[in-house]
């Protein structure tokens, strides 16, 4: 590991207006490790990368790189320098191939002045084989999963002698075996000397990973460990500055009548024969591995997606297929897998967001009015604790977790009974997932029917009274609270077994 960190920042400071975002940024990077950032959304940890990154400039403290104090005034100054972020969702050109976007902007040039192609295309598969991948350089980029996405632009990082790779959020949309390919890249590349900066809220991804954590907190630095030397506990801990002793605080609820039940839903080629019943007071976790089919199926349901048989309904009344309204007016709810395109418009305000799906109720002779659009969203935006200075702040400003919050605050005002929620927790922290859980089991307690699917099979334990279980697109189990472990939960997942009654 090098001796003279990579990366060195101490008391960094950045406000916007009155608002502070980073008050003691603090972080020292070396050369040939892995090194995690963690904290609550909101901590600043976002912040910090963008002032490295060179898309904002610190209004205090130290920044020095590769020894020199530095301050990149552009990101085209940070990634000379050799910076590369490699973003949850990167953003590649979608009609250039795979080796056009690599060398984007920098594409080498024969004797005659024209663009030397097979120059290349040759060092993409020397770039391909060096990281152990296999993606076609010729194959356009629309298309691509995310994770080759990343592997594009881990590429395109190493092709440039990047010495810092900042990892944001990069596994929230991958699947395992995705995971798995992208951390054997990440330890290569320390293993040849770069320095790593890993953000992640997944603490078994932390600690399989890295090899130093730095914690944040409300804008400050809190510390810095070994991974070695410390826990998951003591991490939470510090990033709260709280004992969360209960991060699935599921309350017994009295289950009651059928709200929810779904009956031979089929869709060619997606899901089949899908059935179940939720109940009130009931939370029904959907899980299975990422391409089992839990999310279309709720789509359908909900009337976003068609289905070619079967039937939903709401309290023993028929929903019509394909018809959100209808569903809405039944009495559904449902808080879509990637709140930031489906669940929410990022350049209105919270006060709009939240009011969004009961415009026509508020309206007086076709009216709504700035007094009673904040009437209403003030309510929902304090009984779910929304942390913004104002309503009508941009939501598109929010942390990930208050972004949720909106989104959820937005279909409980419709007063549903029966909710869908779609990874209610993915990509919010420690903190956040504590508060969207209590919520859950508070709805379930008022009588609620609750359908939550969720990727993380610790948060399907701990919250659910059923678990029903997908695997290409049929459930293969319906395993009771008292009966499911991990162990029974994944093979269900991973094998063709007939439903368990």
């Amino acid at each position: 590991m090098g001796t003279t960190p990579v990366l060195e920042l101490h008391d960094v400071q950045k406000s916007f207006g009155a608002v502070v975002a980073l008050r003691a940024g603090t972080i020292s990077v070396n050369g040939g490790s892995i090194h995690a950032l963690v904290g609550e959304n909101g901590a600043g940890k976002s912040t910090l990368v963008k002032i490295v990154a060179g898309l904002y400039q610190r209004d205090g403290g130290t920044f020095r790189f590769q020894g020199e104090d530095v301050d990149f005034t552009s990101t085209a100054q940070s990634k000379a320098a050799g910076v590369a972020v490699i973003y949850q969702e990167p953003t590649l050109f979608p009609d250039l191939s795979v080796t056009e976007n690599i060398f984007m902007g920098r594409q080498p040039v024969n004797r005659f002045g024209r663009i030397d192609r097979k120059a290349m295309r040759r060092e993409v598969e020397r770039l391909f084989t060096r990281l152990d991948v296999v993606i076609d350089p010729d194959r356009p980029a629309e298309g691509l999963s995310i994770a080759d996405q990343q592997v594009i632009e881990i590429a395109k990082a190493v092709s440039l002698d990047a010495s810092l790779l900042i990892m944001d959020e990069p596994t929230a949309a991958l699947s395992g075996k995705e995971v798995d390919r992208l951390f054997a890249i990440a330890r290569s590349l320390r293993d040849e000397g770069r320095a790593l900066i890993f953000i992640s809220h997944r603490f078994d991804e932390v600690f399989s990973l890295c090899d130093t954590v730095t914690v944040m907190r409300d804008g400050a630095y809190v510390g810095t460990s070994a991974i070695a030397d410390t826990e998951p506990d003591e991490l939470v801990r510090q990033m709260v500055g709280r004992t969360i002793t209960e991060l699935f605080p599921k309350q017994p609820a009295r289950i009651g009548e059928a709200l929810l039940e779904v009956d031979g839903l089929s869709r060619a080629g997606v899901f089949h024969d899908i059935g179940f019943t939720v109940r009130s007071g009931e939370i029904v976790g959907l899980s299975g591995l990422v391409g089992a089919g839990r999310s279309e199926v709720v789509r359908a349901v909900f009337g976003v997606d068609p289905y070619d048989e079967g039937m939903v309904r709401v309290s023993g009344k028929n929903v019509p297929a394909g018809d959100p309204a209808a569903a809405m007016r039944a009495g559904i709810a449902l808080v879509p897998e990637d709140r930031r395109k489906q669940g929410l418009v990022t350049e209105s305000s919270v006060a709009h967001n939240i009011t969004l799906a009961i415009r026509r109720r508020l309206a007086r002779f076709g009216i709504i009015t700035a007094a009673m659009e904040n009437r209403a969203a003030k309510e929902w935006a304090s009984r779910l604790e929304v942390k913004t200075h104002a309503l009508d702040t941009v939501a598109a400003t929010l942390s990930g977790g208050n972004q949720q919050k909106v989104v959820l605050a937005k279909w409980l005002a419709t007063g549903p009974r029966v909710l869908i929620i779609d990874e209610p927790t993915r990509g919010i922290d420690v903190g956040t997932k504590s508060e969207v859980h209590r919520l859950l089991s508070q709805l379930a307690g008022q009588g609620m029917a609750v359908l939550m699917i969720s990727s993380e099979l610790p948060e399907v334990l701990g919250m659910a009274d059923r678990i029903l279980v997908m695997r290409e697109g049929r459930i293969t189990a319906d395993i009771p609270r008292e009966q499911a472990t991990s162990e029974n939960v994944m093979y269900a997942a991973t094998h063709a077994t007939e439903q368990q009654k």
